[in-house]
This record gives C-alpha cells, sequence and structure tokens, in this order.
C-alpha cells in the first residue's frame, strides 16, 4: 500500500494515478491511498491491519510504532490472556495520517503520540526497516519493547485499558530488563505511570524488582486521583482499586 504522498515524492501525480487506476495498475484503497492489484485475488472489503502498519513503516517510512498491549501480545506475553477480537491495535507516532482511521481495518487502530517519554525512541524494539535488501516477507513490525509497552498499557488506565488486564499481563513478565527499565522511568513525563509501575512491581516482585529503587526516579509529590471508588496506596500514594492496596496495608508497609 502507498498513499498520494509517496506516489508523488516518487513523480506520481494525482492525475497519473488516477489514470493508473483506470488502467488496473492501481486499486484505489479509500481516498488517497492505492495498492497494487494482486493477481487472480479476491477482492476484500477489509485490510488486515498488520499488511496496512507494514506498508507504512516500510514503504511510506511513516515514523509509526505498535505499543501498548498490541506490542505484548505480539511477543508472547498473552498465553493465557485473551484480549479479544475486538480489542484494538494502539498505534503510537507524532505523524499518523488522517487517512490511517478511515480505512476499513479488520480490527480497529487507535492513535496516540510518543510523548509520554522523554526520547521517544527509547525501548523500541530492534527491526530491519534500515536494513538494505530486506524482501517483504522478513518484514517485521516496528513495536514496543515489553519494558515499554507495559509502561505505554499503563497511561491507559482506567479509562482505555483495565486493572484486571494488565495485572495478568505483568504476572507473566518476570524477565524484563532492569537497565531499559530504569532508563524508560527516568524518560516517562507521567507521575501517574511511574507510580503505577511500581505498585504493580511490588505487587508481582518479581526477581528484576529487587534491582529498581523508587527513590532514585521522580515520583513526584501528593496524593494522585485515578479511580473512583478505591484507595490510596499507602507508598505510592495514588488512588488504585482497594484489590491493590490490601496486601500492603496488612503488611504495614
Amino acid at each position: 500500500m502507498v498513499d498520494t504522498a509517496w506516489l508523488e515524492s516518487h513523480g506520481v501525480s494525482r492525475f497519473l494515478a488516477r489514470k493508473y487506476v483506470d488502467n488496473g495498475w492501481l486499486e484505489r484503497v479509500n481516498r488517497g491511498v492505492f495498492r497494487r492489484p494482486a493477481p487472480n485475488a479476491t477482492t476484500s472489503a477489509t485490510i488486515d491491519w498488520k499488511t496496512c502498519l507494514l506498508s507504512m513503516q516500510y514503504i511510506m517510512r511513516y515514523d509509526i510504532h505498535v505499543g501498548g498491549t498490541t506490542a505484548l501480545s505480539q511477543q508472547g506475553y498473552d498465553h493465557y490472556l485473551r484480549l479479544g477480537s475486538n480489542a484494538p491495535v494502539w498505534v503510537y507516532g507524532e505523524a499518523t495520517p488522517n487517512w490511517l482511521s478511515k480505512l476499513p481495518l479488520n480490527i480497529p487502530l487507535e492513535t496516540r503520540s510518543t510523548s509520554l517519554f522523554a526520547d521517544s525512541s527509547l525501548g523500541l524494539a530492534k527491526d530491519n526497516i534500515n536494513a538494505e535488501g530486506t524482501l517483504p516477507w522478513d518484514w517485521t513490525l516496528k513495536m514496543s519493547a515489553p519494558e515499554r509497552a507495559i509502561m505505554e498499557a499503563m497511561d491507559e488506565l482506567p479509562d482505555h485499558e483495565s486493572f484486571h488486564n494488565l495485572d495478568m499481563l505483568f504476572e507473566s513478565l518476570t524477565t524484563l530488563r532492569p537497565k531499559l527499565l530504569s532508563a524508560l522511568l527516568h524518560s516517562c513525563k507521567k507521575i501517574k505511570v511511574k507510580r503505577l509501575f511500581f505498585v504493580f512491581a511490588d505487587r508481582h516482585d518479581h526477581p528484576w524488582r529487587k534491582r529498581l529503587d523508587p527513590t532514585e526516579f521522580n515520583l513526584g509529590s501528593g496524593d494522585r486521583a485515578l479511580v473512583k471508588g478505591g484507595k490510596i496506596h499507602p507508598r505510592y500514594r495514588i488512588m488504585v482499586p482497594e484489590a491493590f492496596v490490601g496486601a500492603e496495608t496488612n503488611n504495614g508497609t
């Protein structure tokens, strides 16, 4: 898939693009978006979301990545947690084109900026976008590493993600890298996300938790309201569901 901007940058004007469509050399997917007709292919009303995003990353060179729960799911962290067929794909970037939200994709998309982190490229999994000679069947989605993805997901609490889902996902995050977590926590610009991260980290107490000292990070001051009817976490001073403060309160910590 390509868009009008890509065609024009390669010498194909809008007028010429229309001619290509009329001659069957291009197929119009939506206003300003085209693809090469596949021989003997059945015409489908919907477009695979991976095909769309791979085209944006590798052909059109949009600086976007898959993040949040989508990145965690794609990297195998949802073995026992089914996010549902209607779970959105989370796409992050500063210049997502207007046509993206209008495409008939097989899964809904949610777009976000990369403003959560001061270093917008920190914690992105290695990809082969800039490798010479990479063939389409070797393309892999550019996405957040698990350490970044879980923080992106926490930024969506409580309106667009659930504490239960993230609690289940966090249980499987046993091998996160403390060095990268530390860099991301220093780069993270939202106090809410950093406090929530330590709420979950203390709750699950994976081995890497011992390598992180909360006092080394700016967790802000004062209480933070987040969920109605919740309780203030005794250590991290953010309002969360009661189940997330019970153990700490009982231990007196």
